[in-house]
């Protein structure tokens, strides 16, 4: 099962991939890269030696049930790429969803 650690994605074929960020992210066309910019839903550590467990950063004021709609959207999304890649191999341009990669 794929880990990700100290900015690097294992994979279980051995592979590993340097990533810049932390996390990975998938757009509606199914294409795959880092999602590295926290601006959405975060967590910040608090100072070393610091009192605060760290903090939670939610500028848009999302609630349990805005992330659990914004989990199941991009779970969805890589069910989607899942299918495909069934479906097509991977090396087919098939695999992405055209009409949403404009």
């Amino acid at each position: 099962m794929a880990d990700l650690k100290r900015k690097t994605l294992s994979l279980s074929s051995g592979k590993l991939l340097k990533l810049y960020g932390s996390s990975l992210a998938i757009s509606k066309s199914l294409e795959i890269g880092e999602g590295y910019a926290p601006n959405i839903y975060s967590f910040t550590e608090s100072q070393p030696g610091g009192k605060e467990a760290g903090q939670v950063t939610n500028p848009h004021k999302l609630d349990r049930e805005d992330l659990m709609e914004l989990a199941d959207f991009n779970i969805q999304l890589w069910m989607n790429l899942k299918a495909n890649l069934r479906k097509y191999g991977a090396d087919n341009p098939k695999v992405f969803n055209q009409e949403t990669s404009k």
